[in-house]
């Protein structure tokens, strides 16, 4: 007896609550103080059908010799040697599948997320060398985009006879009240550069280490301030030439606009019209895929919040990479007449409706002056074959969502050049889940 008692001493003493009729309930309760062991790879603990092993199968596939040949560290040589460039870019496919955009929440997800944890196999990685690998690649992205789009065409998944354009507005990061017009960003410039000079003085001036490491933070965030209103009043001058190229042929018009105004948070960014119709600062990205695949083939990125003109450019790229297409189709806000008549001239036939004249004339009637591009175009456009046709264009709208799906809702990078790194992120993780499905389909077919 007194062993029992020797035995249970440590442990908390029950009290059964009265209970008139019936027994007090036997539960199991939480003991989150007990000493527990797993022992398993991150290779069992993984479902073996889980898209990630796909990801990463598709990662090795690429030729990234480029991020290879920049590595110093190498054998018999000094030097920490980096992680593995091709986990890299599996974490940020990944990533941009799962719509993680940013560095300091992935380096979260790689230490407690199966998947993330298995794609890693134990290196170590941290957020700012994820930021600095995500914004730092756009050549090799683009490379990427138009060796796998070749790929899908080569295994013949992929037709490129009919193409599709479309434009995505995504929020850009940037507030509306960081827009500014010229008198105030020239008070700011000068306010920022006289902060710049003071605090320069003080760093020089005062001996303490901690003081002068502090200041010297101060300083280059005053600096960088200072380059972004720089920026902005660089951006205020183009957007002032521009208002002057159009006050040329549509005084009265622009007349009526208020003064142009440029953000000190993000410059390249412009205030557009939403598709919520709310007006937000914004990027306009350009995304052309094939509409029967949903395979992407080229992107862009404008500041325009419209889409008349952004045709060509595109046709253009395409052109240079030897992809021209014999259909082209574009919504009503890309047609344009100059453009018509180059593609036509090129060997493509733009589908595209027509704009409702205010005058009531019927906008598929020829008129004096159409060229030939232009009158083929409306004879098609008001074809049943034509309506037919263009009835495809539908199907690259579905992009649109896999885009805000993705991420592409509100950009965390700031600038032009990030923005178009964001979405070839996004045009390459798309393409790699557009190859499974398609594979998949093919073999099933098979």
């Amino acid at each position: 007896m007194s062993s029992d008692r020797e035995l249970f001493e440590g442990l908390p003493e029950q009290h059964a609550p009265a209970v008139l009729g019936r027994g007090a309930p036997r539960l199991r309760v939480p003991e989150r103080d007990q000493i527990d062991t797993h022992w398993a790879a991150l290779d069992d603990m993984l479902d073996p059908d889980h898209t990630v092993r796909l990801v990463w199968t598709f990662v090795q596939g690429l030729d990234l010799t480029p991020l290879y040949d920049a590595i110093k560290a190498r054998e018999g040589e000094p030097g920490h040697p980096p992680a593995d460039p091709r986990l890299m870019m599996a974490l940020w496919l990944w990533a941009t599948v799962e719509d993680v955009g940013s560095a300091r929440r992935l380096d979260q997800l790689c230490k407690e997320h199966l998947a993330y944890r298995w794609l890693c196999g134990g290196v170590s990685v941290n957020y700012h060398t994820l930021s600095d690998f995500y914004v730092a690649h756009r050549d090799l992205l683009e490379k990427l985009l138009a060796r796998g789009f070749a790929a899908l065409v080569e295994q013949g998944l992929v037709a490129p006879e009919t193409l599709a354009q479309d434009g995505l507005r995504v929020r850009a990061s940037a507030g509306a009240a960081s827009f500014r017009r010229r008198d105030r960003l020239e008070e700011l410039q000068a306010a920022a550069q006289r902060r710049v000079e003071r605090l320069r003085a003080e760093l020089e001036d005062d001996p303490g280490v901690a003081t002068r490491r502090r200041q010297g933070a101060q300083q280059r965030a005053a600096r960088e301030r200072a380059e972004r209103i720089a920026a902005a009043q660089a951006r205020m001058r183009e957007l002032e030439a521009e208002r002057a190229r159009r006050e040329k042929t549509n005084k009265a018009k622009v007349a009526k606009q208020k003064e142009p105004r440029a953000s000190t948070t993000d410059p390249d960014a412009r205030v557009m019209k939403m598709a919520d119709g709310g007006f937000r600062p914004a990027y306009n990205m350009q995304i052309v895929s094939d509409p029967a695949s949903q395979a992407i083939i080229s992107v862009d990125v404008e500041t325009s919040g419209s889409d008349r003109g952004l045709a060509r450019p595109a046709l253009e790229r395409l052109v240079a990479a030897d992809m021209m297409p014999s259909d082209y189709l574009v919504d009503g806000g890309f047609t344009k007449n100059d453009d018509i008549e180059w593609a036509h001239a090129n060997g493509t036939r733009l589908w595209c409706p027509p704009a409702q004249s205010k005058h009531g004339t019927d906008p598929y009637a020829p008129r004096e002056d159409d060229g030939p591009g232009v009158a083929d175009w409306r004879k098609r456009m008001a074809s049943e074959v034509g309506k037919q046709m263009y009835r495809q264009r539908g199907k690259a709208e579905c992009l649109n969502a896999q885009g805000r799906r993705m991420g592409l809702r509100q950009l965390t990078v700031r600038g032009k050049d990030k923005a178009l790194i964001a979405l070839l992120w996004f045009a390459n993780a798309h393409n790699m889940m557009r190859a499974f499905a398609l594979q998949r389909a093919a073999a099933a077919a098979a």
